[in-house]
């Protein structure tokens, strides 16, 4: 049992802060026949972690609810670092637009540049923070894998999918001692292929529920709550990227935004190696888009119209304008594998 000032000098922190949490609730302690407050051990454990969850910005909302439901703190802290990834993106694009600015505030009509440059800058905040998942992948996660049918179905947009993944685990050619990402990794499908290597890999996704699972399958990933606009890595953190069958949720201008986010994160001599749904171009989506109007499969036209298949010439028109040389293989009139390696990497044989 200790007092206030006991405990305020164990933890390095002042009376006053300790009072503030039992204010707001987060901690309890009781009182002895003299009025003094006394704390337990444990009264001293959830204070210290009070204090190191605060110093990383957690509020005392989020802590006092894991405290009251006992939870596992690791959920609030995956959440923290997704926020804080996002706000330092945020920061990078605003000192960018303020360094536009200042380039153009010595010339004419700077006014009229610097609301244009405001404008982009609230829109790519908007992009940033607001992405959202229309498609509901936490409910699916649980039953997801079982749900993979390669065959079937009248309009099948898996078929191929073990050998799309095989094939993008096998373009990357890996080594022991580099770091892999797969965004959108989902269950962890095409992380695993890597993890039996011995390579260390970063399995980002959106959905919580998508990265418990894959958390459970593959218990050595590194698992991080963000999404392809806000990628939760440092810069040319990863020695790799993957990702299969994601791209496809986002707009074809958000998709360059994604694009120009991996390149970010990708180290020197870096790799990405891309397995989704797209078309070859504008001129064959329409021709696949007819064939099957044509033949009457309402449910394959329904699914291509409700996702945003890529436009696979687009995304190598930005991947070598940026310095990447690229190949691609298809398996199917709609599935295809995109390789874009920065320069100095080979390419890899078929």
């Amino acid at each position: 049992m200790m007092k206030i000032t006991e405990v305020a000098k164990k933890l390095g922190t002042t009376q006053r802060t300790i009072r503030f949490y039992e204010e707001k609730g987060l901690i309890a302690p009781k009182k002895a026949s003299n009025g003094y407050r006394i704390y337990t051990e444990e009264e001293v454990g959830d204070l210290r972690t009070i204090l190191a969850l605060r110093e990383v910005g957690l509020s005392t909302k989020e802590i006092k609810k894991a405290l009251d439901h006992n939870d596992d703190f690791t959920n609030y802290l995956h959440n923290q670092r997704s926020w804080l990834y996002e706000e330092m993106l945020q920061i990078r694009d605003t000192v960018a637009t303020v360094e536009r600015m200042i380039e153009v505030s010595r010339r004419e009509e700077e006014e009229e540049s610097m609301m244009d440059m405001a404008r982009e800058l609230k829109a790519l905040k908007e992009k940033r923070t607001n992405w959202r998942d229309r498609w509901n992948f936490d409910e699916q996660a649980e039953d997801y894998d079982d749900n993979i049918k390669t065959t079937g179905y009248r309009f099948n947009v898996h078929e191929h999918y073990n050998e799309a993944l095989s094939k993008a685990h096998a373009w990357v050619e890996a080594s022991a001692e580099e770091r892999g990402v797969d965004i959108g990794a989902g269950t962890g499908n095409l992380t695993g292929l890597f993890l039996q290597q011995g390579i260390p890999m970063v399995a980002v996704d959106q959905s919580k529920e998508m990265l418990k699972v894959c958390a459970e399958k593959h218990p050595q990933t590194d698992t991080r709550l963000g999404h392809f606009l806000s990628l939760p890595l440092n810069d040319k953190e990863a020695d790799f990227i993957v990702s299969s069958y994601a791209l496809h949720h986002l707009t074809d201008e958000d998709k360059e935004l994604a694009l120009a986010e991996m390149d970010r994160t990708l180290g020197d001599n870096g790799r990405v190696v891309i397995a989704d749904l797209m078309f070859r171009d504008d001129s064959h989506r329409k021709s696949v888009l007819e064939s099957y109007q044509e033949s009457g499969n309402e449910e394959a036209v329904e699914a291509i119209e409700d996702e945003y298949y890529a436009d696979r010439s687009r995304l190598i028109r930005w991947w070598e304008e940026h310095g990447y040389k690229v190949e691609a293989h298809p398996f199917n009139s709609i599935l295809h594998l995109l390789y874009a390696e920065k320069v100095e990497r080979r390419i890899p044989n078929e």
